[in-house]
């Protein structure tokens, strides 16, 4: 026979459990119901056993947040003095946020198990204090530094994207959090734009952070349930407007075909037509995106690029080769490169003409210095960026892919440090398959100079060539970051760039485009 109290130890010593038999929660239909954890959230839950720092983006009402308050309530149950801060962007919001969790701790059944669960010993707006010692407090991202002065043990950001100043309040919190391996921080929130949030996101994807990211995406079967009374109603409407009949394969359109493969049901893509039949499409990828980066795409404006076509070649891109592909076939002096910024994607084949575009910068942090390069069939074989490198020793780095790489045809930016490298290149490394740029001089002579010339003129003229290359299938991309890039890359006040803020960066896109213009030029001079 089971012993109760061994019983009871496990339960509260697991938090699936524990939310299974003790927390309850008001669902979207009105009724109330035990908190069974769904997918994603089991999948949370396993994150945060093996690592202190997770980053949630998130479509809307993916149950993130309720299952961080049970969280809360469960570390302040089972362990004594134990500091939790659950922290919100607006006062309203605070409220809400923490009447839910107030909600769930007064339905824990104290009368029953008096000995398990720790009474309260005060309560207000913003704290709950318990007999034994531990404490949930509840607070508002102002003017003020999140947690200075305190010791934190677990705390969960919502919504960050729409902080004021989200790097000075994550740096507060990230020196208030406990050094030890109990302590957990987490960040959830839906997207708002090409801020912090989304640095942090991106370089969470790429491996770059201590934050592990986990993505929900707006099909993932959790919200065939969470949305089930929605999707009911969508699929009336489908089929009042379409002879009661409802959607099937052949009634898809490009986008949602490509959502189908990817695991959206019929049902579901019903709901999503059905939304955004009041909604602008760029509002559903904020609210509910398919992928990481979609509302963030479609949030930042003016973009120059076709969001669709960069979305869905994300989709497709291949990977770099690896280090063990590439030793003993890639010239000794670039192996130290690799996975720091070199990403080779294809090898160079004999007899095949390789086009590259170079734009430098100062190689003291900032700015990348960056190489792009496609073959005669428009293909991207690599791509190289860093801002630790060098102009000298960029010129370098340079010389040794372009000769790798059948004598590639370099197209430099002449501007600034790019007249650095172009002297290296041609005086120290004799390289001679370059770019000339026409110039008419003060005499009206027309000249031949190296280097592309970087004007608002030149650049409009080089990122339209590039830009149609790309929706038309000319060239195709296989770099991700560079990919990103583009998805941020915009017109505004009639000057072509990125937008700065976040520490975004334009400088693969830079680079690409003056690969596209050495393949247009279809010079060769050596």
């Amino acid at each position: 026979m089971t012993n109760p109290d061994s019983l009871l130890q496990k339960v509260m010593g697991d938090f699936e459990l524990f939310c299974k038999n003790f927390i309850e929660i008001n669902t979207n239909d009105g009724t109330r119901e035990k908190l069974i954890l769904n997918e994603a959230q089991k999948d949370i839950n396993d994150l945060l056993k093996m690592n202190r720092q997770i980053v949630l983006p998130k479509s809307r009402q993916a149950g993130v947040t309720t299952m961080m308050l049970a969280m809360s309530l469960w570390k302040a149950c089972t362990v004594p003095n134990h500091s939790i801060m659950i922290v919100s962007y607006l006062g309203a919001s605070a409220k809400q946020l923490f009447d839910k969790l107030k909600d769930m701790n007064q339905s824990l059944p104290r009368h029953k198990y008096p000995n398990i669960f720790p009474e309260v010993k005060r309560e207000n707006r913003t704290e709950l204090l318990f007999k034994n010692g531990s404490k949930i407090t509840s607070t508002v991202a102002g003017d003020k530094d999140i947690g200075r002065g305190e010791t934190i043990d677990f705390c969960l950001l919502s919504e960050l994207a729409f902080y004021n100043d989200i790097d000075r309040q994550l740096l507060s919190v990230s020196q208030s959090m406990a050094k030890g391996e109990h302590s957990r921080l987490i960040i959830e929130s839906t997207a708002k734009g090409m801020n912090s949030f989304h640095k942090l996101c991106m370089a969470a994807d790429k491996g770059h952070s201590r934050y592990k990211l986990y993505f929900i995406n707006w099909y993932h079967k959790l919200y065939l349930q969470q949305f089930k009374n929605e999707i009911d109603e969508a699929d009336k409407w489908f089929r009042a407007t379409n002879k009661g009949n409802k959607m099937s394969s052949k009634d898809l359109d490009e986008d949602e075909r490509l959502l189908h493969e990817k695991g959206a049901t019929l049902r579901q893509l019903s709901w999503r037509r059905f939304k955004l039949l009041d909604m602008e499409l760029e509002s559903f990828h904020q609210e509910y995106p398919s992928n990481l980066y979609e509302a963030f795409v479609n949030s930042s404006g003016n973009t120059l690029f076709n969001q669709s076509k960069i979305l869905e070649r994300m989709e497709y891109i291949i990977p770099p080769l690896d280090r063990d592909e590439l030793t003993g076939v890639l010239p000794e002096p670039l192996i130290k490169f690799i996975g720091r910024g070199l990403e080779i994607y294809h090898l160079p084949k004999r007899g095949k003409r390789y086009y590259s575009g170079v734009d430098v910068a100062a190689g003291v942090g900032g700015d990348n210095s960056t190489m792009s390069m496609i073959d005669d069939d428009g293909n991207q074989v690599m791509s190289f960026y860093s801002n630790k490198v060098s102009p000298h020793d960029f010129a370098g780095v340079i010389d040794q892919i372009g000769r790798w790489f059948n004598y590639s045809y370099l197209c430099v930016e002449r501007n600034s440090y790019g007249s650095v490298v172009l002297e290296q290149l041609r005086n120290t490394f004799g390289y001679e398959n370059m770019y000339k740029m026409k110039q008419f001089d003060e005499r009206g002579k027309r000249k031949l100079k190296l280097g592309f010339l970087t004007t608002e003129g030149s650049k409009k003229i080089a990122i339209s060539l590039f830009r149609q290359n790309f929706e038309t299938g000319m060239v195709n991309i296989n770099c991700k970051s560079t990919l990103e890039e583009m998805t941020i890359f915009i017109e505004k006040d009639g000057k072509l760039g990125n937008r700065k803020s976040g520490g975004n960066k334009d400088d693969l896109v830079i680079s690409m485009t003056l690969a596209n213009v050495a393949m247009a030029e279809g010079k060769w001079y050596v």
